[in-house]
């Protein structure tokens, strides 16, 4: 096979189509049992930044999964605290969408199919082993992609939180988070803050069905319901150690502001059960994720890797990044452009092509180069970085980049030359297939590293 992806979240799954387009034979590795990992109780797209972004990866031609975001819309251009033109998409049903757009693009999709260890020969990675139905598989490739996630395992969850929250993520079932990074040597890199180490996830979720009807009504007229906490059941934890730090004003402290994703989506890492059930209209309230969502959530921002902004692995030829693992990046519209970006490259590189960097014209572009650079400091790898809010959003409005102007951003992308340019597959002939692309470990014994 051409490109191996491993992990299967919104960047994951984005590199896997950026590939497949090329004319590479794609395969995708995922741990669990269903693709899109934190994006399975996510669902905040298109808001403050993101819009524009959004319509630069259509415009570039990378589109497909915002495309497919777009068609699974609970709820558009609807406002928050912070946040305008906001689009939520159904988290019930988002996932087998976008795992039949991968098949129908001619993607290997290998579900339960957990990473385990690299085999290199020098910088090159030359395989993966993967356990699969209870047995070790090694999928040999040209190219690899690492979209494994920075969140978990139980081990950093406990250490460094409250312990295993039961999240979406379900490490105690399909096994913890492995970085294929890290296992062929590379020192990576964990965000930090004031000597803490890692983020807590920024959000939780309720089931709709547990709150009162008041306020599930207005959650599905509407998408969104802010009720004023009292002043003794404010949430006080120290909100600069969330993931999500769009989400970390008073206006979060002082209110429960729910989303409507399907589930009632609660903007804060988590609240005490006991003390949100003595809130008028929260008096059954119930966690749907994660399930101990009144004491912790999950841990994330660990082994995040070196790389430049083609997203190519420093140290190893044929790796690339993308998602959490290209740096400090928050929410879906982040993780689908660098997965999108990664995708084609590798796609690139496996097809005997140049890679392609994004020129800081485009805000994706910028994004990319300016979160590496600010996470070569002490000072960045305290931050976090979305387009719908923080440090980021910021500079794209000082740069002029934030608009919902999609005429504007299609000009925006035309000047680059670069219009359709991830659509549009290369003429050159393939280079000959790799052989045993997926074959048990047994049969393999002998072959060495």
């Amino acid at each position: 096979m051409d490109v191996v992806i491993v992990g299967g979240g919104w960047a994951g799954a984005a590199a896997a189509m950026a590939a497949a387009r090329q004319g590479a034979e794609a395969t995708l590795l995922e741990r669990t049992d269903m693709l899109l990992g934190t994006g399975l109780v996510g669902g905040i797209f298109r808001n403050n930044g993101r819009f524009a972004a959004s319509e630069e990866l259509i415009a570039l031609g990378g589109g497909d999964l915002i495309e497919a975001m777009d068609s699974n819309t609970l709820h558009r251009d609807m406002e928050f605290p912070g946040h305008r033109h906001a689009s939520l998409y159904n988290v019930a049903t988002m996932e087998p969408i976008v795992c039949r757009a991968l098949w129908d693009a001619g993607v290997d999709v290998k579900l339960m199919t957990r990473f385990a260890k690299v085999e290199t020969e020098g910088q090159r990675i030359t395989a993966v082993i993967a356990k699969r139905h209870g047995k070790d598989v090694r999928f040999a490739g040209r190219v690899f992609i690492d979209a494994t996630g920075t969140a978990g395992p139980r081990t950093l969850c406990k250490k460094h939180g409250n312990g295993c929250t039961m999240c979406v993520l379900r490490c105690p079932t399909f096994g913890p988070r492995v970085s294929v990074a890290g296992q062929a040597g590379i020192d990576e890199m964990t965000g930090q803050k004031k000597g803490r180490l890692g983020a807590v996830s920024g959000a939780c979720k309720l089931l709709k069905e547990s709150l009162s009807p008041d306020i599930v009504a207005r959650l599905n007229e509407t998408g969104v319901a802010v009720v004023a906490l009292p002043k003794t059941d404010q949430f006080d934890a120290d909100m600069s150690y969330k993931a999500c730090q769009q989400y970390a004003s008073a206006e979060y402290r002082d209110n429960i502001v729910f989303l409507d994703t399907g589930h009632a989506k609660l903007m804060t890492p988590f609240f005490p059960l006991d003390a949100l059930r003595r809130v008028p209209g929260f008096e059954n309230a119930r966690y749907e994720d994660p399930y101990s969502g009144g004491e912790g959530n999950a841990i994330r921002y660990f082994d995040m890797s070196p790389r430049d902004d083609a997203l190519k692995v420093t140290g190893l030829d044929n790796l690339y990044c993308a998602g959490e693992k290209a740096g400090l990046l928050v929410g879906h519209t982040e993780a689908i452009c660098t997965g999108v970006l990664a995708g084609y490259n590798a796609a690139r590189q496996a097809l005997g092509h140049e890679p392609l960097v994004l020129p800081d014209s485009l805000a994706i572009g910028d994004s990319i180069s300016f979160v590496r650079q600010r996470m070569a400091t002490e000072e960045g790898l305290g931050l976090k970085y979305t387009y719908s809010g923080s440090v980021l959003f910021e500079r794209m409005i000082e740069r002029g980049t934030d608009t919902t102007d999609v005429n504007a951003v299609k000009s925006r992308v035309a000047q680059t030359g670069l219009s359709g340019v991830f659509a549009d597959a290369p003429d050159a002939a393939r280079q000959p297939a790799v052989p045993h692309g997926e074959e048990s470990i047994a049969a393999t014994a002998g072959r060495g590293n």
